[in-house]
């Protein structure tokens, strides 16, 4: 297998203070855990670039690029868009990265340069919504990377697997009524964004799931409701919206995984892409907030992506 990271300095510059848990200080703990596990070596890493508008405009209006676009400050001040968001000198580039980041490994993949990917970016995505940022998220990376393979890349089918403590509420949004795309997750509920569960639906497979849930709760979830939507489904590429925030020691949520539970889904979402996809998967960060979790989290994920 060849697996690559896809990253930039960028968007460890992107900064919403001292006091917030979505800091550049969560890529540096997934390098540092990759080379600590002695598998760096053994990926490939790639830049990410800057994202087209165009691959933007397709998810997202124009007054939601606006919004971030127009609003970067001066250096060292800040422009808050909500009361968990909010802007530095550095935001526009690093979102403009984070979802090249995503772009570029769907090209890649597809072109048959590499097998997988994973995109260690920031900021996350999976709470931007088509009409507006929120919830640390400035654009939708997987959303924007989906779109840009159904209607550029001429796919017409493809999966988003969502495994963040949260919902993808901006996700869901941008899917809920594409019937070339599933939408699979699970969440702790109630949690924010604080919407309601939405209900079950053919291309909507979002489970929501009390606090202290552990791995064998989802595992089942996965057994039995996600697998087989995935398969009936038959994508041709799978996206990943890879969030480690409901592993047991992070606080941000209240959920009971380990890094083995990310594995076996990593693992179970491989076999899927296996027979319908030719392995094609991109997966990009979303949460993750303890620092030790996220890396050895992320780094599970990524061993079972590259088979090693």
């Amino acid at each position: 297998m060849t697996t690559a990271i896809y990253s930039h300095p960028d968007c460890q510059r992107h900064d919403m203070g001292d006091w917030h848990p979505e800091s550049p200080a969560r890529l540096q703990a997934i390098a540092d855990q990759l080379i600590g596990s002695h598998i760096s070596d053994l990926l490939e890493h790639r830049e990410a670039p800057l994202v087209d508008l165009a691959d933007l405009e397709r998810n997202h209006s124009k007054n939601a690029i606006a919004i971030v676009r127009d609003n970067v400050p001066d250096e060292g001040d800040t422009y808050p868009i909500d009361a968990d968001t909010s802007l530095n000198a550095w935001s526009w580039r690093a979102a403009q990265r984070a979802a090249g980041a995503a772009v570029a490994a769907t090209n890649a993949v597809i072109d048959g340069e590499i097998d997988n990917a994973f995109c260690s970016v920031r900021p996350p995505g999976h709470h931007a919504r088509p009409i507006e940022p929120m919830g640390f998220c400035l654009f939708n990376n997987v959303a924007v990377a989906a779109k840009h393979a159904l209607d550029v890349r001429g796919l017409s089918r493809v999966a988003i697997v969502d495994f963040d403590v949260h919902h993808g509420n901006g996700t869901e949004e941008a899917f809920i009524n594409e019937k070339r795309a599933l939408m699979v997750s699970f969440f702790q509920h109630p949690l924010y964004p604080y919407s309601e569960p939405p209900p079950i639906t053919a291309n909507q497979v979002n489970v929501p799931v009390p606090a202290h849930t552990k791995g064998d709760v989802v595992r089942k979830i996965v057994t039995e409701q996600w697998l087989p939507a995935l398969h009936a489904f038959k994508p041709q590429m799978i996206f990943i919206s890879a969030g480690f925030d409901a592993h047991r020691e992070d606080d941000i949520g209240g959920m009971g995984l380990v890094e083995a539970d990310y594995a076996w889904i990593t693992e179970q979402v491989m076999a899927v892409a296996r027979e319908h996809a030719q392995g094609r998967i991109v997966s990009c960060l979303e949460g993750g907030y303890n620092l030790s979790a996220l890396g050895r989290s992320a780094v599970a994920h990524i061993k079972a992506l590259a088979e090693i």
